[in-house]
């Protein structure tokens, strides 16, 4: 008669001392040692010795003996206190062991590609076939449990303290213009139709505030196909949230409160509230980034005032041209950045480059005979500044002897993006980011939206559902939006808006971004028709939880906090996804796969 297991193996504890258990799990390791055998069995909850004993124990010895790692056993026996010599208290069972009267082998296991019991580095490619093994070891295991306790937590506030409601919406939907390529999926029973899977549930959100739900909440899972990289996967998990009748204040203030419980239940740290705040724009002044790392200085400042008609035409010409010429200021960095890495082949050189920059000037600041900060270096660029400007320069910048001061020039999206790429890969080199700080910061005032240039036309800067700032609604294309990001250490983790709720509103906005009222009733017309019947006002926001979760657990990658990921070729290397189906399939859904044309190679 089969026995029904009594406790998990990283249960037991001294108070089981003199009472029988039956456990079930792996065996992690096996071990003789002079004629006794010992066996780490693991479950998911952790790892409890066994022993077997030819004399106390004949019973288990002989098949003891002859299991393997990874083979799945159960095992009923006799919980006693270890000898003391061999307490370990770096486990919760390291206090106890099982001596066993009973061994039964339920599966054997062939030799594993890699080591489950140790963390030894395993080439990512193998992990991911075998990621049913990786997920049995240590690291991993912990990882989804954590993950679990995470959404749990976020679970239990939104429901018992914030009063909302989850509620799933649809994965077949209709697919929209706007955001990333859309996942199609065939219609047998509509031919030639196409469903889309989900974005986000952004829509549905929205609908469920007009049919009366007040606050929703969904762990959602959501679709896009594009690009991948470490925080990004084709399929990702949002928390999703809606509220109805809160102001942004509002929004803001519940969300803080959220991450501060998180914070205090999953890490144990008190999050000071409320979080600081930052205008979009200032964002991008002082940190090139609309998610900027605060833990650490090297801001960007504006120098162009001092190089306006001067003689250094490389500056001056893009200052005349719309251009700005700014000035990321190193502390120190005279004796700690050589000229070799700067000037062109050099390595901070080229890593700028490819984020569009021309150059990469520079400038030493040095010590005069008083001891005060004079300018050394590119002589064209010293002449093209009188010493009233040099001294303004060394002003803006607050520069002092033994400071490095590195220049972008250009359009001013081009050079807040590059300099704010090398603020961030500098402030790591030189030690300037503490990797246990916990800077979390709203950026809001975002623009309503962003010129495209590839297409000619604006597009919205996070989706056209968002509201424009009350005072701004009269002039649309200049407006700034009600929305808002958490940025924490210089990663997005959550990003949300005050949503439009007025038929006029939402149709001058798809206006905007060149919808034609055709092409918006085709995409959005259920929508429009549902804003005519008493919507009220509406907001929310969606976290990406497996880049919060991945932050949480200190991983650098979200492949590590998901069980079943996919490679950056949107791949899964488990199942061999995506693959080829049968042309009978095909035929169903009146679908016919053409293979890509080969691009021959240029002469």
């Amino acid at each position: 008669m089969k026995l029904m297991r009594t406790h998990y193996c990283g249960a037991l504890r001294e108070e089981h001392t003199e009472t029988t258990v039956t456990l079930y799990g792996w065996v992690d390791r096996r071990r003789d040692h002079g004629g006794v055998v010992f066996l780490d069995l693991r479950d998911r909850t952790g790892i409890v010795q066994v022993v077997s004993d030819p004399v106390k124990t004949p019973h288990s010895f002989e098949l003891a003996g002859n299991v393997r790692s990874e083979y799945v056993i159960r095992v009923t026996g006799r919980v006693l206190r270890r000898p003391e010599y061999s307490l370990n208290s770096r486990i919760g069972t390291g206090f106890v062991e099982v001596y066993c009267d009973e061994l039964e082998l339920l599966n054997a296991a062939k030799t594993p590609p890699f080591l489950i019991a140790e963390e030894e580095e395993v080439d990512e490619k193998l992990r991911l076939r075998y990621r049913y093994l990786d997920l049995r070891r240590p690291r991993l295991s912990h990882n989804l449990k954590e993950r679990h306790r995470i959404i749990q937590t976020l679970r239990r506030y939104l429901e018992d303290q914030a009063g909302f409601v989850e509620v799933e919406t649809p994965i077949l939907t209709k697919s929209t213009p706007e955001g990333a390529r859309d996942y199609l999926v065939p219609s047998r029973v509509n031919p030639g139709e196409f469903y889309a899977l989900p974005q986000s549930p952004q829509i549905f959100k929205q609908l469920l505030m007009v049919s009366g739900i007040d606050r929703y909440y969904q762990v959602a899972r959501c679709f896009r196909d594009e690009d991948l990289r470490a925080d990004r996967q084709p399929e990702f998990t949002q928390l999703d949230m809606e509220m109805s009748f809160l102001s942004q204040e509002e929004v803001l203030d519940l969300n803080e409160k959220l991450m501060a419980h998180l914070f205090k239940e999953i890490k144990g740290v008190d999050i000071p509230l409320p979080f600081p705040r930052l205008s979009y724009k200032e964002a991008m002044e002082r940190y090139g980034s609309d998610k900027p790392d605060t833990r650490f200085g090297l801001e960007l400042v504006d120098i162009s005032e001092t190089f306006v008609d001067s003689s250094f035409k490389v500056f001056a010409s893009t200052i005349a041209g719309g251009g700005v010429v700014k000035c990321l200021p190193i502390p120190g960095g005279d004796e700690k950045i050589s000229n070799v890495r700067l000037k062109p082949g050099g390595e901070l050189f080229t890593f700028v480059s490819q984020f569009g920059a021309k150059g990469l000037a520079f400038l030493r600041v040095r010590a005069d005979e008083q001891g005060a900060p004079k300018l050394d270096g590119i002589g064209a660029l010293l002449d093209g500044l009188s010493e009233e400007k040099r001294a303004r320069l060394i002003e803006l910048t607050q520069a002092k002897p033994g400071d490095l001061l590195l220049f972008g020039a250009g359009p001013v999206a081009t050079v807040h993006d590059y300099l704010g790429r090398l603020r961030l890969k500098l402030g790591a080199e030189l030690g300037l980011i503490d990797p246990e700080k916990i800077n979390l910061l709203w950026v809001v005032d975002f623009p309503m939206f962003e010129w495209n240039a590839e297409e000619k036309r604006l597009e919205a800067l996070h989706h056209p559902f968002t509201a424009p700032r009350v005072e701004d609604a009269d002039h649309l294309k200049e407006a700034l939006a009600q929305a808002y990001d958490l940025v924490w250490n210089g990663v997005e983790v959550g990003g949300g808006s005050i949503r439009i709720y007025q038929r006029a509103l939402q149709e001058a906005v798809f206006e905007t971004i060149g919808l034609t009222q055709e092409q918006a009733h085709d995409k959005f017309g259920f929508l429009l028709e549902a804003f005519e019947y008493g919507t009220p006002p509406h907001g929310g926001i969606a976290y990406g939880l497996d880049r919060l979760i991945m932050l949480m657990l200190g991983e650098d990658s979200i492949r590590d906090v998901i069980a079943f990921p996919k490679t950056q070729r949107a791949q899964d290397l488990m199942c061999d996804a995506p693959s080829s189906v049968d042309k009978k399939q095909l035929d169903e859904l009146y679908i016919k796969s053409i293979p890509p044309i080969p691009i021959k190679p240029s002469a």
